[in-house]
């Protein structure tokens, strides 16, 4: 082996003086300074060997190092069973392939020579042979694992006892919770639902990838870098698949995602939802320190082989979410779009810490670029909410002036999405919609997106009511109506997040419209009956006053029963606001109606007829008043 340095040593020297020497002169004046250099540059030995390019001695040396190690390792290259499966046959086939390795770099400087250049092509050849049997190797020591594996994970699944450790040792499994069954030393874990995030899991025994790293290190510093990426991604890959399918999430296309059924579709994003936190808060690091140990040292081919692995599972969550996002608009649609919307959201810090290097960068843009595809799908839903607001036709009035559905609708529809609130303010705040300033009052301006979002919402469903109010005839029951939804909005308001939202402004306002809606309503059914109780004028003659009483009581009679039986059949779904109604009505009436029969008792031109004229006492008129707004079968129309 001595001897063997020093020949190459003396060829490399030999090479030098030849290749800087322009003439025989200048070459022999560098022989004569690395002889004065070094004891073993002799003139002598030096002189004696210089040779051109036809001699073959000048590949001597290499020639009888290249047929060592062809010898070596043509032994292992064709054995039938795992090198792997003794270490001294791992060891002795992983230092002749260092010295292969070292043989070809010691040379290349001159290959420029006929000789040396074909030695180097018979190493190079040997170099090809030597790699594609280690690749094997490291396919086999991950399949080996992987078998190893599947035997422990069947037994585990017999006795039902289906876990895996983390950093902390013997965590308990809480109820419910399936995990992954992994021994550190001997399993490769297949993942399954878990609400632990605070796991990595050690894939492959110590031992195992210790001897993928001896492998990589080779095969990298041959140059063989893509291939051992190869190898090592494709049964990693199959790896996480795998783990993706057990987590119940299907490999589905865009088109094949946007043609299922909704209700489907909800399923699928739940599964989604439990598969997205698993991959990017379990398996993609783990992923990541297990390619970090295997390529320790090499960072380039460590972040290559990473992306490998995890692109195609990430391209399926990712595809998924972006399905989602440009999939119908229709407002029930919102709250799951919210769900992976948050969901992507809040992995965006594991997006930013796994998928960090410059293999990766694609992955991780093209998760923010779906995110914020999510966010504008949920804008377009709110203003698919709005369009059908607006579309929501004038039909047939509610009977008795009742709530209307699209009322209950979209206020229960606002409150549910008011809970994500934080979101949607994220959401619009992104926004750079304007909505209609012509819509809006000034004092908005300073107002969150997400307020204003609302405020506009509302000022649509006043809007569409006011208009559907105009299908009633009779005044008083559009002012019913629009008290009824009037006095639902502002409750809804009241008990939710929109409180807040639209602010102590818009709720006193909107009280006073109720009110005035109220006062409407009383104008419209009663101001005319009250003005039959008035009484005529004391100096017409008595007989005159008399008579005209008689008319007075007839036509209230009349119009009390007419506005009564009709009134009974309305609607006034709060509590609280039909009684005040019957309040507000009686307070108005009974004194007119009190004062005129005290006055029509007292004449004398009517005499006893008086009782067959006053067909209600006081306390009659407050009952029938107390049975208005009951609806149809006494049902007082109440809605949640």
């Amino acid at each position: 082996m001595a001897e063997n340095g020093e020949e190459k040593l003396l060829a490399v020297a030999r090479h030098i003086a030849k290749t800087l020497g322009q003439n025989d002169t200048m070459a022999d004046d560098i022989l004569q300074i690395f002889s004065n250099f070094d004891g073993r540059f002799s003139r002598e030995k030096l002189s004696e060997k210089m040779v051109d390019d036809n001699n073959p001695r000048g590949c001597a040396a290499l020639e009888r190092t290249v047929n060592s190690l062809d010898r070596q390792i043509s032994q292992y290259v064709a054995l039938d069973h795992p090198i792997w499966a003794h270490t001294a046959d791992s060891s002795a086939f992983l230092d002749a392939i260092d010295d292969l390795i070292r043989t070809m770099r010691d040379w290349e400087p001159m290959a420029a020579e006929k000789s040396v250049s074909a030695c180097l092509v018979r190493a190079d050849d040997l170099m090809h042979q030597a790699m594609f049997r280690v690749g094997d190797e490291f396919r086999s020591l991950m399949d080996r694992g992987a078998e190893s594996f599947e035997l422990n994970r069947s037994n585990h699944e017999s006795t039902g006892n289906l876990s895996f450790d983390s950093d902390d040792d013997n965590e308990e499994n809480e109820d419910g919770l399936l995990r992954n069954g992994v021994d550190l030393d001997h399993q490769i874990p297949v993942a399954q639902p878990v609400t632990d995030y605070d796991i990595v899991i050690d894939a492959l025994p110590s031992g195992t990838v210790s001897d993928l790293h001896e492998i990589a290190k080779r095969m990298v510093a041959a140059g063989f870098v893509k291939e051992c990426s190869h190898v090592y991604s494709t049964c990693r890959r199959e790896f996480l698949e795998e783990s993706i399918s057990r987590l119940g999430l299907q490999k589905l296309s865009i088109d094949e995602v946007q043609k299922m059924p909704w209700q489907e579709l909800e399923d699928e994003i739940e599964r989604w939802i439990k598969a997205a936190n698993v991959a990017l808060r379990i398996l993609f690091p783990s992923e990541r320190r297990l390619c970090d140990r295997v390529f320790f040292g090499f960072s380039s081919a460590a972040d290559l082989s990473f992306m490998e692995v995890c692109r195609g599972s990430t391209i399926q969550l990712l595809n998924f979410a972006d399905a989602v996002a440009i999939g119908s608009r229709s407002p029930e649609r919102l709250f799951k779009v919210l769900d992976v919307f948050e969901t992507l959201r809040d992995l965006m810090p594991e997006f930013d810490s796994v998928f960090s290097d410059q293999y990766c960068l694609v992955l991780r843009n093209e998760a923010v670029t779906i995110w914020k595809r999510l966010g504008e799908a949920i804008r377009g839903i709110f203003m698919e909410l709005e369009n059908l607001i607006l579309r929501d036709p004038a039909k047939a009035a509610v009977p008795g002036g009742g709530l209307h559905p699209i009322t209950r609708y979209v206020m229960n529809y606002l409150r549910a999405a008011c809970r994500s609130r934080q979101t949607l303010e994220q959401v619009f705040d992104e926004s750079n919609a304007v909505v209609p300033s012509n819509k809006l009052d000034d004092r908005r301006a300073s107002s969150s997106s997400m307020s204003v979002q609302m405020a506009w919402i509302m000022e649509l469903l006043e809007s569409n009511l006011e208009m559907k109010s105009k299908i009633y005839r009779d005044s008083a029951l559009c002012s019913v109506f629009m008290m009824n939804n009037g006095r639902y909005i502002v409750q809804k308001v009241k008990d939710s997040e929109l409180e807040s939202l639209l602010g102590d402004d818009w709720i006193r306002k909107h009280n006073a419209k109720v009110r005035q809606y109220c006062t409407n309503y009383q104008r419209s059914s009663w101001n005319k009956i009250i003005g039959t109780l008035k009484l005529d004028n004391s100096s017409l003659a008595s007989n005159a006053i008399a008579k005209s009483m008689k008319e007075k009581i007839k036509s209230f009679n009349t119009q009390f029963e007419d506005v009564c039986k009709t009134q009974s059949s309305w609607i006034v779904f709060d509590e609280q606001l039909r009684e005040e109604m019957r309040i507000s009505v009686s307070r108005l009436l009974l004194p007119a109606y009190r004062n005129f029969i005290g006055r029509l008792q007292c004449m004398p031109e009517i005499g006893r007829n008086t009782d067959r004229l006053i067909r209600y006492n006081p306390e009659d008129i407050e009952a029938r008043i107390n049975e208005l707004f009951e609806g149809n079968n006494g049902s007082s129309g109440v809605r949640k």
